[in-house]
């Protein structure tokens, strides 16, 4: 591991002592804490008191490297500016008669109550940054995906975002493509 990774870490593992530390010594931050329900929630909580431990391995800090997300050479897939909280903007990079393939950045996101796409194409996301929680209709529990994860949502089949990261955010590469005509 080169030196400026250990560092990182190094530092990510001291946020996460003293903010177990914090935890431990005021009993109303560790029943916010047990309060959390998801990772997203604990990494918010924790950077309410000054801690920032949602940065995963490799990532920049916030501001390092921003590039731009168009496509293009030398175009960086997961770097660039993290949209506002509640937003996703969508770059177009490659499209054809045939196939669309775009780049996802949420922040925070989620569906609005009572939406669900039900979209005409099929779509492969895979998940380059971050992760994300997604419900499909006539399924009881939500889907969680990784970074490195992917996924094929068939045509027709509905669904919604449930969450994605907070800053720096979730990144999707997503590939739509129609159906073959039967």
């Amino acid at each position: 591991m080169a030196e400026a990774q250990l560092q990182q870490f190094l530092e990510k593992v001291r946020q996460l002592n003293a903010f177990v530390a914090l935890s431990e010594a005021d009993p109303s931050l560790r029943q916010a804490l047990r309060d959390c329900d998801d990772h997203h929630q604990v990494v918010a909580l924790a950077r309410s008191c000054g801690f920032e431990i949602g940065r995963r391995w490799g990532e920049p800090a916030a501001g390092d490297g921003a590039g731009s997300a168009a496509a293009g050479a030398g175009a960086s897939l997961v770097r660039g500016p993290c949209p506002a909280p509640g937003e996703e903007l969508t770059t177009v990079l490659l499209q054809t008669p045939q196939l669309r393939l775009e780049r996802i950045h949420s922040c925070s996101a989620s569906s609005p109550e009572g939406f669900w796409y039900d979209q005409t194409e099929h779509e492969w996301v895979l998940l380059l940054q971050g992760s994300a929680r997604l419900q499909f209709a006539g399924e009881a529990e939500a889907r969680c995906l990784a970074c490195g994860e992917a996924l094929l949502i068939s045509a027709g089949q509905r669904h919604r975002l449930l969450a994605s990261d907070p800053p720096p955010g979730t990144i999707w590469l997503a590939l739509f493509w129609p159906p073959h005509p039967a």
